[in-house]
């Protein structure tokens, strides 16, 4: 990993090589593709924040946030929510601090934004991501949320 990591909006420079990033195999069944991420972020507007992972000039992952969201009207109508949506890491670039940049830049914008907690969903299970989201700082909340663990850190 190099010291010229960002973030950048997708444009149509961007769009395929965004819609070709893939995930290990065993992945899959923990994270949505990029394809179905950017058509959720284009159907929730202005409360979804997608952006692409570079070190250098290559693309290493996508990532999207939501932001200031209503969690469970039902529960609760003033529970209102920002965090960690998605976090796809190319297959062969992981392990190597990208996913960790890439939720402190997630951490860094809500914290700009006013916000003071982090949320973030995930696939129970060994092959899920629960233990490298449990060495960044998050805890779980005891709530579930569409079968995935609800962990939050405080920013």
């Amino acid at each position: 990993m190099t010291t010229a990591l960002r973030l950048e909006k997708i444009t149509p420079a961007t769009i395929d090589a965004a819609l070709d990033l893939s995930v290990h195999p065993h992945q899959e069944r923990n994270v949505s593709p990029v394809v179905r991420s950017l058509a959720e972020a284009y159907a929730f507007g202005e409360t979804a924040w997608p952006r692409l992972i570079f070190d250098g000039d290559e693309l290493v992952g996508f990532l999207m946030a939501f932001v200031d969201i209503q969690w469970n009207v039902k529960k609760d109508p003033d529970d209102r929510r920002s965090g960690l949506w998605r976090l796809n890491i190319s297959a062969d670039k992981q392990g190597k601090g990208y996913g960790r940049f890439a939720v402190e830049a997630v951490r860094d914008e809500l914290r700009r934004r006013g916000a003071s907690q982090l949320y973030v969903t995930w696939e129970p299970g060994d092959e899920g991501p629960g233990a490298f989201y449990d060495r960044l700082g998050f805890r779980t909340t005891g709530e579930t949320s569409g079968g995935e663990t609800v962990g939050v850190m405080d920013i």
